[in-house]
């Protein structure tokens, strides 16, 4: 059985960000915690990402090392932050459906 965690990330708390978000997700891949670690970027931590340059960097890390970062479409054009965000390699769609599909899967997802 796959060992997969769902991350739902919505906070704009930095601190937050990397030392609860960034720091477990990385390391829940890279020492073998868990084998998929994906998560969804919504409204204001995709401010944070596409502002912020250590948590963009971080981000940029994540996804190198085989994190899968998706992140809100419409919240994106909305802050107009959709190519910031792409530029770091993440995904960017409307992702009202994903996290329906997240919810109806009975799968626990991390909410932060």
């Amino acid at each position: 059985m796959s060992k997969k965690v769902k991350i739902l990330w919505t906070t704009d708390n930095k601190e937050t960000a990397l030392h609860m978000v960034c720091l477990y997700a990385h390391n829940a891949l890279l020492k073998g915690w868990m084998d998929e670690v994906e998560v969804l970027v919504w409204g204001a931590s995709q401010r944070l990402i596409a502002e912020d340059a250590e948590v963009r960097a971080k981000v940029e890390a994540m996804i190198k090392d085989g994190v899968k970062m998706i992140a809100c479409l419409k919240c994106a054009d909305t802050m107009d932050i959709t190519t910031p965000l792409q530029t770091c390699g993440i995904d960017v769609y409307y992702t009202g459906e994903l996290l329906s599909a997240w919810i109806n899967s009975g799968e626990t997802i991390l909410s932060v």
